[in-house]
């Protein structure tokens, strides 16, 4: 996959010399121009148009109903990145492509939203699938899905707000205004999934699917068991696996099995099977279908939805 992306990376760099494009734009763009805005995936995007408002142009490079972790750059979208003003990512395993483009072509400013949160390690709990053992002397593996918290999102807007500035100094107020409207709203979602959760019967949540949700765990203090850690690539789980799962919704009388989005949700359906559990869906938000992206869906949106769906799973 590395040298596939290198040779990916090396074809984009002679075609910009080709076309004879004209790589960076200055950091004094005119008021009237629009800022150049490349994002990877969809909270990036949400968060990046939401404070930019009307002074940006976003571009989300993985396309709408796409598997985050499955994403390779084109060369159209490695030209995109150079001729951005500003290039959000997230870091991590998933954006492993991001550095050997960082490192071996022109790009203005760049922002990592794992350098703007707290970050805490994948983890394997009790029935999960783990992932290989890191080898002695190996870095840890953090969580990368850090926009799943209210909280996390603040720091990020916060961080995007900053890069704008910089780049737009003459739009500063209308930056600062849209990223407190937009953090009041998070202040808003953060006090409502405390309400929900503090007042709860229950504090613990079964997804029969991957668990991209350790931020969220965390700051909510919730317990969590799943079939697979957040960026495991595996998709059947094993019998034991499944009968923990199963054996763990019984025993507790859970009420809720969930899935992520775009999963193909056979093991949730198994465990909701043999337990009479309901399937629900918990929207970790890394990407949204085609017709949700043409519909204008935010993060707010989505997040609204799984309080919806946390609170049954929690009667």
């Amino acid at each position: 996959m590395k040298r596939n992306l290198k040779i990916i990376i090396a074809l984009a760099v002679i075609l910009i010399a080709t076309l004879g494009i004209i790589i960076g734009i200055s950091n004094s763009q005119k008021q009237s121009e629009k800022i150049s805005i490349i994002t990877t995936n969809f909270p990036a995007y949400d968060f990046a148009r939401a404070v930019a408002g009307d002074k940006a142009d976003v571009k989300m490079l993985l396309k709408p109903g796409a598997e985050m972790h499955d994403f390779e750059p084109t060369p159209s979208d490695i030209i995109d990145i150079e001729k951005s003003a500003l290039f959000i990512y997230t870091g991590g395993e998933s954006d492993e492509w991001v550095e050997d483009i960082l490192s071996s072509t022109n790009v203005n400013k760049s922002l990592k939203m794992m350098d703007a949160v707290e970050l805490v390690e994948e983890e394997a709990v009790e029935g999960m699938e783990a992932e290989e053992e890191e080898e002695e002397g190996e870095e840890p593996e953090y969580d990368e899905h850090v926009w799943t918290t209210p909280k996390n999102a603040k720091k990020i807007i916060a961080k995007i707000k900053d890069e704008l500035i910089a780049i737009s100094p003459e739009n500063k107020d209308s930056f600062e205004q849209n990223t407190t409207n937009y953090s009041n709203r998070l202040d808003e979602l953060d006090s409502e999934f405390k309400e929900i959760i503090n007042s709860a019967k229950r504090k613990t949540i079964v997804f029969g699917d991957r668990f991209p949700l350790r931020y969220f765990a965390e700051e909510y203090g919730l317990e969590y068991y799943a079939a697979f850690p957040g960026c495991s690539e595996q998709t059947e789980a094993s019998s034991a696996t499944i009968a923990f799962l199963v054996n763990k919704v019984k025993s507790e009388n859970i009420p809720v099995v969930f899935k992520i989005e775009m999963s193909n949700n056979k093991i949730a359906q198994t465990i909701a099977d043999e337990t009479g559990a309901k399937v629900l869906t918990f929207n970790s938000i890394h990407n949204i279908s085609a017709e949700d992206f043409e519909s204008g869906i935010t993060y707010i949106d989505l997040m609204e939805g799984n309080l919806i769906t946390l609170e049954e799973a929690l009667r």
